[in-house]
């Protein structure tokens, strides 16, 4: 193992149990020296542990005693409230707010708070390029050529090894690729429903979601959702007579950032499996998250094929390649046929780009690193809201993600603030776009996959002044 990567893993798996509350505030960490004898590294290795979490602002020195854990930034802030929609279908899709948040997407005069990607500066481009290059001359007709219905066959093997880390246990029979995540929901979707139908969601949910479902005539039932562990199980037992499919992010949902504990995933996969309403999952983020382990996934635990897995690289690697996949289980021939009507082909040169850079390791060397400055962002963002935000803020604790939810108090309206700070080119996504109920016009989602730098800090403060004016008026 190399000494780079054994740090990390080190320090990754300390950072771990401080937001996971094992080593708690105030607790001493063992010196230099045990670290070395405990891990059996180099003295070099263990001081840059040290210095690691430091610069995450995890632990302090106190000279002549040693390192202890700091007060996180994030527990001096209080968690929002967990959601309590109507448990009624609602379709009151707040359209125009959402096309006024995306219509300015690739703007580069406007600092994005807003879109839930990671900024193209934390992503291996040149890399990616190379690949697209040995793509085209390594492919038959280089790549001019229809792929096979079910998709590129190394993407599809390569993808199926990763699962193991979940507790998948995928072939590469198991899976079919798509044109990205939206793409694999969609195909979901139109298998299991029809116009009329309900499907369960969490509350706030991703607004493409929303949008996919009334787009496809399906009734919206948003269930109660806690900040930290997701949706309420005993919320989901009593609508079970009415729903006819689930659609979840159990793993860093997007806006919360809410990862469900594996007994609860384990549990609604159980309850339903045996009211026969097919579950799909959608887990985009799950690679990012920032323990030392990766969470395992609903499909970890499905044993009749009734979860729909679906995830991409699109908020891990590049948005733009839209290179997604299913591993629909027994409604594997369902799928195969919408593909074959909707799209017939994935795009032939960008899977096999993706599948080789996925072979190389090199995939997994930039997933390490951008966990960690995704990790750095999150306290970052948490630090300058405590400093800045109105009195009373309250923000979600991800524990892995792009997504950061926040909630003010109810005189401050985030459609209010929206427009404030577009004015500033600043972007920011209010609350209400997450929903289709009258609900989380105090909340907005702060993406935290930018780069952080003075102007993103300074971009940050700007949006908790504008906040406070509003709370002041």
């Amino acid at each position: 193992m190399s000494k780079e990567f054994l740090y990390t893993e080190i320090a990754d798996g300390i950072a771990g149990q401080i937001r996971n509350g094992i080593l708690k505030t105030g607790d001493k960490l063992p010196s230099v020296r045990m670290l070395c004898q405990e891990h059996q590294v180099s003295m070099n290795t263990a001081k840059r542990v040290f210095l690691e979490l430091e610069s995450q602002s995890l632990i302090e020195s106190k000279p002549q005693s040693g390192y202890f854990v700091s007060q996180l930034p994030s527990t001096k802030l209080p968690l929002p409230e967990v959601s309590r929609p109507s448990l009624i279908a609602n379709n009151d899709e707040p359209d125009e707010l959402i096309s006024k948040v995306y219509e300015n997407m690739g703007k580069k005069d406007l600092t994005f708070f807003s879109i839930g990607i990671p900024s193209g500066d934390l992503l291996p481009q040149a890399k990616l390029k190379k690949e697209i290059v040995n793509a085209i001359r390594e492919l038959k007709e280089g790549g001019t050529e229809y792929e096979e219905l079910q998709g590129n066959l190394k993407l599809r093997r390569m993808i199926a090894i990763r699962s193991l880390q979940w507790g998948g246990n995928l072939s590469e029979n198991d899976l079919i690729t798509t044109n990205g995540g939206m793409n694999a929901l969609s195909f979901c979707l139109m298998a299991l429903g029809k116009p009329g139908d309900t499907i369960a969601i969490e509350s706030p949910c991703y607004p493409g979601i929303l949008q996919l479902a009334n787009g496809l005539g399906l009734k919206v039932l948003e269930l109660p959702t806690h900040p930290t562990t997701g949706i309420e199980i005993e919320a989901l037992k009593k609508v079970i007579p009415q729903i006819d499919i689930c659609l979840l992010i159990p793993n860093f949902n997007s806006p919360l950032g809410s990862c469900m504990p594996d007994e609860n995933k384990k549990e609604i996969v159980k309850i339903l499996s045996e009211n026969s309403i097919p579950l799909i999952e959608d887990d985009v983020y799950g690679d990012l998250y920032f323990g030392s382990t990766r969470p395992k996934c609903c499909k970890s635990f499905d044993k009749d094929g009734s979860v729909l897995y679906c995830s991409s690289i699109s908020k891990t690697l590049a948005p733009g390649y839209r290179v997604g996949w299913i591993a629909p289980g027994k409604y594997k021939d369902k799928i195969m046929k919408l593909k074959l009507l909707h799209s017939t082909s994935s795009i032939s040169i960008v899977n096999e780009a993706v599948a080789n850079f996925l072979k190389s390791g090199k995939y997994e060397k930039h997933l390490q690193q951008l966990r960690r400055t995704l990790q750095n962002n999150y306290q970052n963002y948490v630090q300058t809201i405590a400093e800045f935000f109105p009195e009373g803020t309250k923000t979600s604790r991800p524990q892995g993600g792009l997504s950061l939810w926040v909630e003010f108090d109810r005189k401050i309206r985030t459609t209010e603030l929206y427009d404030l700070a577009i004015k500033q080119s600043i972007s920011i996504a209010p609350g209400r776009m997450f929903t289709l109920q009258e609900q989380f016009e105090n909340c907005m989602r702060l993406c935290i996959g930018l780069p952080w730098s003075e102007d993103t800090q300074a971009k940050l403060r700007q949006v908790g002044n504008l906040a406070k004016k509003i709370y002041l008026k």
